[in-house]
């Protein structure tokens, strides 16, 4: 009786040799494309395994390109990305990809377990950093950073709780610049600033939840020319409370609203008040200096039964008090929740189950360079209706056969 062999253990050959394969990748791969900088990440992610020992069938690049590839075209399983690897396996070869076969779920596993997820998301951030300029450039407008944190749910820590990795999210460019983990003992408190110190925030706009709102990370982004807006929650007891309360007896020193607009099916009027911190905030050399604080009421009608409802928020700023549109900072701040959304529901990062920390990272790393390829294929096209199509249409453009994913990759 014929043994079943794994799939990896399909025609047994080395896979770091040579390949006539690799001579025909130009064809596929064009110079400056958004696949080829896919490929310089995965060659750039260290290798952990012992190269010069044991039997080696398959290269790493071609398995992060695999998994990159496959989650880009809607499969987030492992099973189903070894499926996806199966039927276009001739198409991985031409490409000089895949030369033994596709790898077993096990050797999906234990890549996921061990690369070292820190390097992984350095990686992240120099691939993120090769469109960055460019996609600012074509704004012409001052770059607004998000700082969020999400929670991994699909892994558990020993200690009960979910891993929580914080990022920073260009605004302007729909990319995630740089991830930080928090420690299985602490929270976005102490990540933020590791965050802060791994990207270029000079003359940028950070904004960021009450969590944020801390001494230490107030001074690093001063300290480094940035500016921020976050919101300001009773975590700040003191200064909470004290700017509510100043805020009841004063007139603002300018007011404006935006809306009515119908949208999701409710019609939402947004009003921002925004006053001058200077008689208003005690303690300003704790904070290093004064700030400009804004005062967001949201009023919203549900269209289909009527029913209204209405809330308030403070958010403090170091910008001046005259900076235009402030409101519109606070509702950038908003895309970040969005891009976590689109993490959760286009590519289900919440369903799938990791029993490691390291190998949710960098499970969390592939989903994000995923998902910043579709804004960086929206920011590098000229058509204004493709740069408005959403991750969903663009991921059932791609997901129908492996032609469309390459041309779709071929943009540069």
């Amino acid at each position: 009786m014929n043994k079943i062999m794994p799939l990896d253990q399909d025609r047994s050959i080395d896979a770091n040799a040579l390949n006539h394969t690799a001579k025909v990748q130009n064809r596929f791969v064009k110079p400056g494309s958004i696949m080829e900088k896919l490929m310089d990440f995965a060659t750039s992610v260290p290798d952990f395994r012992r190269t010069d020992k044991g039997n080696i069938r398959h290269r790493l690049a071609d398995i992060i390109m695999l998994m990159i590839l496959g989650r880009i075209s809607g499969h987030a399983e492992r099973a189903d990305i070894i499926e996806f690897g199966r039927l276009n396996l001739n198409k991985f070869r031409k490409m000089g990809m895949l030369k033994n076969g596709v790898p077993s779920e096990p050797t999906l596993s234990r890549i996921e377990n061990g690369i070292n997820d820190c390097a992984m998301a350095d990686r992240m951030q120099e691939f993120s950093e090769k469109y960055r300029g460019k996609l600012l450039s074509e704004c012409g407008i001052g770059e607004t950073i998000c700082i969020d944190g999400k929670a991994q749910r699909g892994t558990v820590q020993d200690n009960g709780r979910n891993p929580d990795i914080v990022s920073a999210y260009s605004y302007n460019t729909g990319i995630v610049l740089a991830t930080e983990a928090c420690r299985e003992k602490s929270n976005e408190i102490t990540a933020v600033p590791l965050l802060l110190d791994k990207i270029d925030i000079s003359g940028k706009t950070i904004t960021a939840d009450a969590m944020s709102m801390q001494k230490d990370i107030i001074d690093i982004i001063r300290r480094n020319r940035g500016e921020f807006l976050i919101e300001l929650k009773a975590n700040q007891r003191s200064l909470r409370y004290g700017v509510e309360d100043c805020i009841k007896g004063l007139t603002p020193a300018y007011t404006y609203t935006a809306g009515p607009e119908l949208g999701h099916g409710r019609i939402e009027t947004r009003t921002y008040r925004i006053y001058d911190g200077l008689e208003i905030i005690a303690d300003k050399q704790k904070w290093g200096g004064n700030m400009t604080i804004v005062e967001y009421e949201s009023h919203t009608v549900i269209k289909s039964t009527g029913v209204c409802t209405s809330e308030k928020r403070l958010y403090v700023s170091s910008l001046p008090i005259d900076t235009p549109s402030l409101g519109h900072l606070v509702r950038s701040h908003w895309s970040i929740e969005s891009m976590h959304w689109g993490l959760d529901v286009n590519l289900k990062q919440d369903s799938i189950k990791r029993k490691t920390p390291r190998a949710a990272r960098n499970l969390d790393t592939i989903q994000r360079i995923a998902f910043s390829v579709f804004s960086i294929w929206k920011g590098l096209r000229k058509k204004r209706s493709d740069k408005k199509k959403g991750v969903a249409e663009l991921m059932r453009h791609v997901s129908m056969n492996f032609t469309r994913l390459l041309r779709f990759l071929s943009q540069k």
